[in-house]
This record gives structure tokens, sequence and C-alpha cells, in this order.
């Protein structure tokens, strides 16, 4: 059965695409059968890689006709297909609003692909709204980069644990709300950014395991911006790097294994 992640938060410009594909791209590399879905209007995430094959529907499509074919759009990476996001208008969200089953359709649609795939990561919108309730609901975990300033540290606090709150009576309609693991993500060598830290930490211990901040961090270095222009995941581009922080390569690696400890010691080749 294919784990189901949804990178999310409700603050844009944290780097939930950008982790998307590097988290789909470096399990891809370690042999994992992976399934990136772009449930954002801004399709960020479906033009990040190059595709091989680009499927004639995408995720508006699976989800108003759920016996849709040819939703799988090929990456030019072994391992990992993509459906795209096809619905630049936003009236997907809408139809979600309106439909009585509308918000946990993608967690029973995404079941068909169990046996085709070890992991399905979900990329969404920084707002609130139906189709990211739709994505967090859907997932058996939930992953949320939070960079180390205030606004973003307010808003994790604020809108990204308030919408769980909000969501958790759906519980009851067989769609609980996953655990979710904060992400310092774009960490600097400032004092503010370790104090800010070290406050998501506390602020997240009395949730009892509910929600837990990674050790990984991601450190705020070019690699990742320079991987995205070159559309390669991170882990790829900076394999080495000299200096305090750790390369790509050593932090997408420790990240795996953290998210995942039931793939063991993973390595690449």
């Amino acid at each position: 059965m294919a784990i189901k992640i949804t990178i999310m938060s409700t603050k844009g410009g944290v780097g939930k695409t950008t982790q998307s594909a590097n988290l789909g791209g470096i399990l891809a590399d370690l042999g994992q059968r992976v399934l990136l879905v772009d449930a954002d209007i801004q399709p960020t995430l479906s033009s990040y890689f190059t595709l091989t094959y680009l499927a004639k529907h995408g995720l508006s499509a699976l989800i108003t006709n759920p016996d849709q074919g040819d939703v799988i759009s090929h990456i030019d990476i072994a391992n990992l297909d993509l459906i795209v996001s096809d619905d630049p208008e936003g009236a997907l969200q809408n139809w979600i609003l309106h439909t009585p089953d509308g918000r946990v359709r993608l967690k029973h649609i995404l079941r068909r692909f169990d046996d085709d795939y070890d992991f399905i990561l979900i990329d969404t919108q920084g707002a609130v709204g139906p189709l990211q309730d739709a994505a967090v609901l859907a997932a058996d975990m939930l992953l949320s980069p939070i960079p180390p300033e205030i606004l973003s540290a307010r808003e994790f606090t604020r809108g990204t644990l308030g919408m769980l709150e909000r969501l958790h009576p759906m519980t009851h309609l067989g769609a609980p709300v996953g655990p979710l693991f904060g992400l310092i993500y774009r960490m600097d060598r400032t004092i503010d950014a370790k104090r800010i830290a070290q406050e998501l930490r506390r602020e997240a211990a009395p949730s009892r395991g509910q929600i837990r901040i990674l050790d990984t961090i991601i450190p705020a270095t070019v690699a990742y911006r320079e991987a995205a222009t070159s559309r390669i995941p991170v882990h790829r581009w900076e394999q080495r790097r000299s200096g305090p922080s750790a390369s790509a390569r050593e932090t997408m690696l420790a990240l795996v294994q953290e998210l995942f400890p039931h793939l063991g010691d993973v390595d690449l080749p």
C-alpha cells in the first residue's frame, strides 16, 4: 500500500513545491516507486521536471470523473510519475465545496494507485480551501516546511495547526488527520533563526507526537534554487559540499531516514 504524504502549509512561499519535488526525486533514486500529485492551481510542480509523456488529463478530471483514464504523466527520472494540475481557473475548489463527499473523495480515489506506487506525494497551495482540505485528508502523514522567521512561525502556529483542528471531526467520516511533521526550511546561521526554531520545538512538544518538529533541517543554501533551475533533484545537483552545512545529498538522505525508518539504512548508488 502506498504511503501518502501531503506537503502543506497555510502560508505561501515556504518551499512546499521544492520540497515535494526533492523528496520525490530522492525516493525515486532510492528505488521507490513515486507518484507526485500537483494539487495547486498554480501548476509549479507540474513544470518542475522535464516530462517524457504528458497525460491527456490531470487532477481535476480525476477527482470529478474517477473513471477518467490517461491521468499519469511520466517524468524523465526512473520511478517518478506525476498527476498534473489542470485547473487554472480554480473551478475544482467550488466543485469540492458543493459535492457531498468532495473533501474525502481524493482519499478514496488515490487508493487505486496503491499497487503501482510505494509513495504518493501531494503538493498543495498556500491557502486554506476545499482543495487543500481534500489533500490533507487524503494523507497518511503531513509535512509542513517552516522557514525560521517570525511570520512563518506564527502562521504555522495559528493557521496550519488551526486548520488541522478544524478538520479533526472528519475522523468520523473515515478520514482521520495524519500526524504532522514540521520541517525547518531555509535555516540560516543567525541567532534569531535559532531562537525561532527552538520556540517551534517547544510549542510542538505538548501535542504528544501528533505534531513533531523534525531533527533534519534544510539549510539556506543556493543549491536548492540552482537544482530547481536545472530541473533536477537537489541531491543530484549537490553531492558534496565544503563548509559547515551538510551537502544536499546528505541532508535529503537524513530526511528520508527520519521520515521513513521502515526503509532502513538508505544510501544512493
